[in-house]
This record gives C-alpha cells, sequence and structure tokens, in this order.
C-alpha cells in the first residue's frame, strides 16, 4: 500500500525473535525441481503456495529478503520496538483463506478496535472538539450530534446502505472473475460455463433490486457526491472520505473514489463486518500464519534466495527460475508475488513476450502518493482535545484510527492538489495509529509504536529533485509539526523514525 521512497533516519537490523520467525517453514535444502515455484514471500504468495501444497502441487517459495511477508512484516527498526512496517491493519483478509489455512491454530491472534475512528477537530489554533466513531451505534450518534443533529439522525441509514451494498458483493470476491470474451468465442459449452460464471453478479444485482443506480453511482461517483447526499457536517465528511482516498492518488472530488471507499469497508474481522483490527506482534504475524498452514502441508519456503530470471522453453511456457548466484530450479508452474512491472519487464525475457503486451505491463500507473513514518516514542501521544489520563495508560481514542488535518474535505483536496503539481502536501493529510495501546508487547514499557500514514506527496518532485534524505526529513518534520498541533510534546517523545 505504501509507496517505497527510501528511508529516512532508519535503524538497521532485526532481533533474534525476528530471524528465527523469518525463516519459519525453511527447514529444509532447495531441490532443483519443484511442481511449481512462487517468486517473492508476500502474504499473496504464501496464500498460493499454501494452497498449491494443500491440493498436492510440490511447491517452494523463494524470497528475496531475510524476512518472509513483503509489506506484511514485522521489524525492530529501533532496538526494543517492533513496526508493522509498511501495511498496519488487518481486515481484507478472506475470511474463507483464513479458515482453511486454519490461520488461527497456526499463530494468528487479532486485536479488535473498538471505537474505531478518532478525528480531533483544530479550530483556531486549536483542537478542543473531537469525532469519535466505533460499533456503539447510541454513542457515536451521540459523538456525531456535536456537528449536527441531522447527520446524527442519517448515520445509522447511511451505514445501512452501505451494509446492503457490500452484502450484496461480498460473495462476487470468492467467485472466479467473469469473462465476457467467452460469452462469444469457443464451443458451445464454453460459452454456457461462461454464462454461468454471470450468476453471482446477476444475484448481486437482483440483490439491489430498485436502488441499484444508487449503488452504481457510489461505484463510480467522486466521494464527496455521496457523502453530500447523506450529511451536513464537515468533519463526519472528511473523516468518512478519508476511506475514499487512503492509499490512492485521489482526492474526494475525484470520480471512482466512491468505489475506494466501498474498498475499505468491505472487509471482516472475526464475523464483524467492515471491522479492522492490530495482529498480535506486528503484521508480520499474518504472513508467519500463513506461511506455517504452506510449511505444515508440505511446501519448502526459503528467504535470501532473490530470483535473477525465469526460464521459459521455446513456446513461451515457464520451466523454471534462475537465481542470481545461478542456481536453476526447474519447475512446471511459476507464479510471481513481485509487481507485473518487474516480472515482466525485468525476470522475464522480452524477446518471448508479446511487445503490445509490454506496452500495457509498462504502461500501469501504481504510483502512490503515501509516506509511512514509523515511530518510536518513549510516552503516549496527549491529543488537546482528550488528554491522557494518569499514569499514561491508554484511552479509548488511543486504539483508534486517529485522523490528523481532516476537519473538511477541502483541506484534503488542497492536498492532493500540491501533491499534483509535484509538491508534498503543505497540510498533509495523517493516519496515526498507536498498535501498542492494545498489543504492549511491541515496545518497552511505558513506550509506544506510533504509524504515520500521510498523503499526499508526489511519487516525482518538481524540478527532477530527488526524494533524497534531506528531502524525506523535511517532510517529516513537517508531519511531525502538524501532529505536534494537535498532540503537544510529540515531537520530544520521539526516540527513532524510519521514512517509507
Amino acid at each position: 500500500m505504501a509507496a517505497r521512497h527510501g528511508l529516512g533516519r532508519a535503524w538497521a537490523g532485526c532481533s533474534l525473535q525476528g530471524r528465527r520467525l523469518a525463516h519459519a517453514g525453511a527447514r529444509r535444502q532447495l531441490q532443483r525441481e519443484y511442481d511449481a515455484v512462487v517468486i517473492g514471500g508476500g502474504h499473496n504468495g504464501l496464500v498460493a503456495a499454501a494452497y498449491l501444497q494443500k491440493s498436492g502441487v510440490r511447491t517452494a517459495v523463494l524470497e528475496r529478503r531475510h524476512l518472509l511477508g513483503g509489506a506484511a512484516v514485522t521489524e525492530e527498526i529501533v532496538p526494543g520496538f517492533k513496526f508493522s512496517r509498511a501495511s498496519y491493519l488487518l481486515s481484507l483478509l478472506r475470511p474463507r483463506i483464513s479458515t482453511e489455512l486454519e490461520l488461527q491454530r497456526h499463530g494468528l491472534r487479532v486485536y479488535t478496535r473498538d471505537p474505531y475512528s478518532f478525528t480531533p477537530v483544530l479550530e483556531d489554533g486549536q483542537a478542543w472538539r473531537s469525532l469519535l466513531l466505533g460499533h456503539d451505534m447510541v454513542e457515536t450518534q451521540r459523538q456525531i450530534a456535536q456537528f449536527s443533529s441531522k447527520d446524527a439522525q442519517a448515520y445509522p441509514k447511511y451505514e445501512a446502505f452501505l451494509s446492503r451494498l457490500v452484502s450484496a458483493l461480498d460473495p462476487l470476491l470468492d467467485a472466479a472473475p467473469v469473462d465476457p470474451a467467452a460469452w462469444s468465442q469457443g464451443p458451445l459449452l464454453q460459452r454456457l460455463r461462461a454464462l454461468r460464471g454471470l450468476q453471482p453478479l446477476l444475484r448481486a444485482g437482483l440483490a439491489l433490486g430498485k436502488q441499484l443506480p444508487q449503488y452504481y453511482q457510489v461505484l463510480t461517483a467522486p466521494i464527496t457526491r455521496i457523502l453530500d447526499l447523506w450529511f451536513e457536517s464537515e468533519p463526519l465528511k472528511a473523516t468518512l472520505a478519508t476511506d475514499a482516498v487512503i492509499g490512492a492518488m485521489a482526492s474526494p472530488h475525484t470520480p471512482g473514489s466512491g468505489y475506494v471507499l466501498l474498498h475499505h469497508v468491505m472487509g471482516e474481522l472475526e464475523g464483524r463486518k467492515g471491522a479492522w483490527g492490530y495482529v498480535a506482534g506486528g503484521m508480520g504475524g499474518v504472513s508467519q500464519a500463513i506461511a506455517g498452514a504452506a510449511a505444515a502441508h508440505g511446501a519448502d519456503i526459503f528467504t535470501e534466495k532473490p530470483v535473477a530470471r525465469v526460464l521459459l522453453g521455446l513456446r513461451g511456457e515457464a520451466q523454471g527460475v534462475v537465481l542470481q548466484d545461478g542456481t536453476e530450479v526447474k519447475s512446471k508452474l511459476v507464479l510471481s508475488n513481485a509487481s507485473a512491472q518487474l516480472t515482466f519487464l525485468q525476470l522475464v525475457p522480452p524477446e518471448q513476450v508479446p511487445e503490445e503486451f509490454l506496452q500495457h505491463v509498462a504502461q500501469l500507473d501504481t504510483r502512490s502518493p503515501v509516506t509511512k513514518i514509523n515511530v518510536a516514542v518513549d510516552r503516549l501521544p496527549s491529543f488537546l482535545a482528550a488528554p491522557n489520563a494518569g499514569a499514561g495508560r491508554p484511552l479509548p481514542h488511543h486504539q483508534c484510527s486517529i485522523h490528523l488535518n481532516c476537519e473538511d474535505t477541502d483541506l484534503l483536496h488542497r492536498a492532493f492538489q500540491e501533491a499534483s503539481s509535484g509538491e508534498p502536501s503543505t497540510r498533509p493529510m495523517i493516519e496515526l495509529c498507536i498498535p501498542s495501546a492494545l498489543d504492549p508487547t511491541l515496545a518497552p514499557p511505558g513506550c509506544h509504536v506510533v504509524s504515520l500514514f500521510t498523503q499526499y506527496t508526489p511519487y516525482a518532485l518538481a524540478g527532477g529533485r530527488p526524494w533524497d534524505e534531506q528531502e524525506q526529513n523535511a517532510y517529516a518534520d513537517r508531519v511531525f509539526d502538524w501532529v505536534e498541533a494537535y498532540a503537544p510534546g510529540f515531537k520530544a517523545s520521539v526516540v527513532g523514525r524510519d521514512i517509507l
């Protein structure tokens, strides 16, 4: 989710525990031949390996780094502080995968959050008011009523509206994608099978009934158009709009941003729709549980095995991979957990791939507007809108996604516009999370780990300036200044930081 612009002030190294976990499943010697080889040990690659091995396909995973997980990793960047370095919350892992791979049996534990959203409101340089959203609808309505009694009444109806759309679309996420070309091509039997594949889509349409046009608008319109139909108070609209732009180079006014919000409410955690939570031990716990499931079925999993290229036969069929040290590993099937660009533009011989296809891959835009800053602090942040209690004990709002600079949607739009012109936002949107508020094993006693998921930062700076350490630290300092405005004393509490 986060683009890696490089490291700012980073501390190298992993704990002994981290290194032990990094090699979970890497028990055996690498064989020279497998039925399937998976390039990359990110969570998607590990899921693929687990299912393949479970179905009897002899599978190996080859990860280039010293630890598994890709973006879902736990790393001890600052001694004693364990960070979910890239991804930082769990929700969108399909329940079916968790059940079928028995991830709880393999160690996956999750801390659910309630309440889940906290927005302090900065007014005239002070942040005395705040908006706290949770699963208790009565309390949530009371919070919203501070800003608009009309919105407080509308909110349960809005939640029910989205819930109906999620329920209709949810089965599609576990169904094979529809292939329109197959309806008109090939033998009759193949076309009939393709039409049967439409059934989940048709059922979704029937479930939405006469409200289908309104739901179609959610999938295609700017999120501001949707939220303006329901609400009038800007702090509520801006808080909800963050889910429509987070991780995306999009403004709340961008068409299609409504779908991004829908995407973020389509998850499920321990049976609760739309819930997000912290993984015990950090996000690496997800990857370790999946790796444990794959290894339990017999998959071979290796770290520090970077792949240099894919071996192709005369007809372009995959025949294995070559590692950077020259080792050849033969296989009947090669799956890549690397990006499409890395896979087809660097690992696959270009002369064996259609030129038009390579052009399409090269044109894929995966640029992110996000700079993520992982911060080690020696005390809990204290927000002006909700000051800390005695003894530094976490309060309910500390477990939330804390939205800063989210007083209104125009603020988000202006931040987007600045990045579109090649300059980092002067008032960036900040999602601040403190997973150690629920999981004290992540930091030394009294200390905490803080995740700052911030945007917008342009992937390429204006004038061709490099994203060097000076630029990164200048931006991180700006982010810290804004956190300080909402929670005085934050900057003095910082022990170390890591900028991605």
